[in-house]
């Protein structure tokens, strides 16, 4: 392994993990140079275990020999940049998990119709901003056995650094693409029927028999208080709501896509 100490924050040979915006990191004029930053070793792991290319690691130096001594020594010939805590957090703007960040190469951009072509249950994600929410919803659909996600353009990045911890490396187990608007449209295309989750007058319920009944379903999920789109929720074929007590209207996007994916995923 090739040990680099920083010693400055202007040191260019780690601008990846802190003077890079999450847009310069994904270098759309390039893709083939674009990167993320994935956070602790147990997040790292699974990306190594999935096949994701690692580029470099930051490293606080007592986890080299510790906590990050495994991953090293998967990662192959590549730098590994240390230092005092206190200069690799000003570097990074913030305390480091496990005291270990590696950046890795950003895959190609996957089809839509290539991830949901065999798919019985598919999450959108339609507008949520939220990187903790993203994670969140990602884990979910992952643990609770959804076939795929698709996320539209106005959705926060699955691979910014804050989803991917949250997520727990969940991003790197089941797959997922951007999807072109009208989402809706293209999801029908794809044979996949369509159930919004909104509350409107037509909302039926998340445990009625007819959503069980279909062979093949996407759960539409929106950003917290606005919604879904008005135009989202006339094209989907369902429109479902979570039944609640005591006054509570909604639930957080996160929590609502868990109990979303536990009961249509059946």
């Amino acid at each position: 392994m090739s040990i680099i100490e920083i010693s400055s924050l202007n040191d260019e040979r780690a601008a990846v993990y802190g003077r890079l915006t999450e847009t310069q990191l994904r270098n759309r004029l390039d893709p083939a140079k674009a990167v993320f930053i994935a956070e602790s070793p147990k997040v790292i792991d699974v990306a190594l275990r999935a096949g994701y290319q690692p580029l470099s690691l930051l490293c606080e130096r007592r986890h080299i020999e510790g906590d990050a001594a495994d991953i090293i020594s998967r990662c192959g010939d590549i730098p590994v940049y240390t230092g005092d805590r206190e200069v690799l957090s000003g570097l990074t703007g913030y305390t480091l998990t496990r005291g270990v960040l590696c950046a890795m190469r950003r895959p190609a951009e996957t089809a839509a119709a290539d991830i949901c072509a065999s798919a019985r249950r598919v999450a959108l994600i339609d507008g949520v901003t939220d990187t903790t929410n993203i994670g969140a919803i990602f884990r979910s659909a992952a643990a609770l056995g959804m076939d795929a996600v698709l996320l539209t353009r106005t959705s926060c990045d699955p691979l910014n650094r804050r989803s991917v911890r949250v997520s727990m490396g969940s991003v790197f187990l089941i797959p997922w693409a951007w999807i072109e608007a009208p989402a809706v449209e293209q999801l029908h295309a794809l044979g996949l029927r369509t159930a919004a989750m909104a509350l409107t007058d037509r909302s039926i319920g998340i445990g009625d028999e007819r959503l069980r009944a279909e062979e093949r379903l996407a759960v539409i999920l929106g950003t917290e208080g606005d919604g879904l789109a008005r135009e989202v929720i006339e094209a989907s074929d369902y429109v479902v709501r979570i039944p609640m007590a005591y006054g509570v209207d909604s639930l957080n996007v996160a929590a609502a896509s868990a109990v979303a994916f536990w009961e249509l995923g059946k």
